[in-house]
């Protein structure tokens, strides 16, 4: 149990503020207080609460009278502040631990115990700001006092001046006059520390469906966010000479192992409506780090001296929910930590997320859309069937037009004179038949060729054919006028 008291009459009556722990090793309790074990002197008779009707419990602040009253009940009531109260059940701190968590962030120490000189004594009180020095040689006294050192162990110390004052004093045995020697009073310049600067990064606009913010599950505000804490310092250069001729140059060193007190994520505007939108945090994302979180209409804050590690991977986890989107503005948050308890804090990251109507395709839509699917499909085919069919009734005519061109003599009867004689001009006749049948067969051979053809052959082939039938129409023109009727 640790506890942080003001009380003027427990332990020393100094009215200032005294960091008590107890640990319970039953049946043993050990008391330390300001990090040094303190055996307190027995007031009363400790009786045991039991047997009462209250059930069994701790308290602090009072002591239970049971065998010494008439009626049983809790007296010597504590009188003083408690700032703080911490119990810690199933384990306890070692002295160490308790002496070291209390020991001053600053205060005097001794460098290089070891070479102490043979007869120094020295103690320090529990804060280290007092040092007693006890020796018989001067000699050694100085040499101890050469080694009293100043230590500041905080990370960003407050600057100013650290007043020293140092007091001596001479033991005199059989002397009827003392030396005194007069105090001397010094003093220690801190400087200002370099301040860090904390820098927030991340996402700071998104866009996502309205479904997605009514789901269950929200949306996550910071999925990608970062906290850096920088410090400008100066590179000293090693040569005196560089010092004179070149100005220092700042640099910018990364500090990744600060650690920070407290996070706010506020809403920008007006309050969350809890009806229709909130923040969420599951609890279960805060095992394990020294944060806890709370949350209001006004936004949600996350607190407790932890790293930016885990201040990050928490900040990560927010979720906004806002399940009746169509009736809510954008809404606008800003992002803000500290270090040191408000010394020094980040700068007002914004976020904006923003959310949009998906509109899915309904059944009327996707049938409207199959439909003229289709009917493009069979004006397409209609098209096609219509220009494969002129292409084929063109080569239907085609060939039927040279076919019409043919003579078809197998009803043809030759009646011969045979009282005139023609010998020459039936020679010639004769010829002249045997000229067309080679024509009638030299045609049919080109016109079967013709037919193997390719189209872009077909419409020269059609003129050279109307040519020669235009020419076999002439050759085979009957000349009737030797006849008779």
């Amino acid at each position: 149990m640790e506890s942080l008291v003001n009380d003027p009459c427990i332990g020393i009556c100094d009215k200032e503020w005294h960091y008590y722990v107890v640990n319970i090793e039953f049946p043993v309790a050990t008391l330390y207080m300001d990090g040094t074990t303190y055996e307190p002197y027995l007031v009363t008779n400790d009786w045991p609460i039991h047997p009462s009707h209250i059930a069994m419990q701790l308290t602090v602040g009072a002591c239970w009278q049971g065998g010494e009253v008439t009626k049983p009940r809790f007296t010597q009531y504590f009188h003083g502040s408690l700032a703080s109260l911490t119990i810690r059940p199933g384990k306890i701190k070692s002295q160490k631990v308790i002496s070291c968590l209390q020991a001053c962030k600053e205060g005097l120490d001794i460098n290089s115990l070891e070479s102490l000189g043979q007869g120094i004594k020295y103690h320090f009180n529990p804060s280290q700001s007092v040092l007693v020095i006890e020796g018989d040689d001067i000699e050694n006294i100085n040499q101890a006092l050469q080694k009293v050192s100043y230590i500041n162990s905080r990370q960003f110390p407050t600057s100013g001046i650290r007043r020293l004052k140092v007091s001596s004093k001479v033991q005199c045995f059989g002397e009827d006059t003392c030396i005194s020697i007069p105090d001397i009073d010094a003093y220690v310049m801190v400087l200002q520390a370099k301040e860090p600067k904390i820098t927030i990064t991340g996402m700071d606009h998104f866009a996502r469906p309205a479904t997605q913010f009514e789901h269950e599950r929200g949306v996550i505000l910071l999925p990608d966010v970062r906290i850096v804490s920088t410090v400008s310092k100066m590179e000293h250069p090693s040569d005196l000479k560089e010092t004179v001729t070149r100005a220092h140059k700042p640099v910018l060193l990364e500090k990744v192992d600060h650690t920070l007190d407290f996070c706010d994520i506020l809403v920008i505007g007006s309050e969350l409506d809890p009806k229709q939108e909130c923040l969420e945090l599951d609890k279960k994302d805060l095992q394990g780090k020294h944060i806890e979180a709370t949350n209001s209409t006004a936004g949600y804050s996350i607190y407790g001296v932890d790293t930016m590690k885990n201040y990050e991977k928490v900040l990560r986890q927010i979720r906004y929910r806002n399940w009746h989107t169509s009736s809510l503005s954008d809404r606008k948050f800003r992002i803000k930590c500290s270090e040191l308890n408000g010394r020094y804090t980040s700068n007002e990251f914004n976020l904006e997320p923003f959310y949009f109507i998906s509109v899915l395709p309904s059944m009327a839509t996707i049938t409207i859309i199959i439909c003229i699917s289709v009917l493009v499909f069979i004006i397409a085919m209609g098209v096609y069937r219509i220009h494969s069919a002129c292409h084929h009734t063109s080569k239907e005519h085609e060939t039927n037009k040279e076919n019409e061109m043919d003579w078809d003599d197998s009803a043809l009867t030759i009646t011969i004179n045979p009282m005139e004689k023609y010998e020459q001009p039936c020679g010639e006749e004769e010829s002249d038949e045997e000229e067309i049948e080679d024509e009638d067969d030299t045609t049919s051979a080109e016109s079967d060729e013709t037919e193997e053809e390719e189209e872009e052959e077909e419409e020269a082939t059609g003129n050279k054919g109307d040519k020669q039938n235009t020419t076999r129409q002439d050759q085979l023109e009957w000349d009737d006028s030797t006849l008779p009727y």
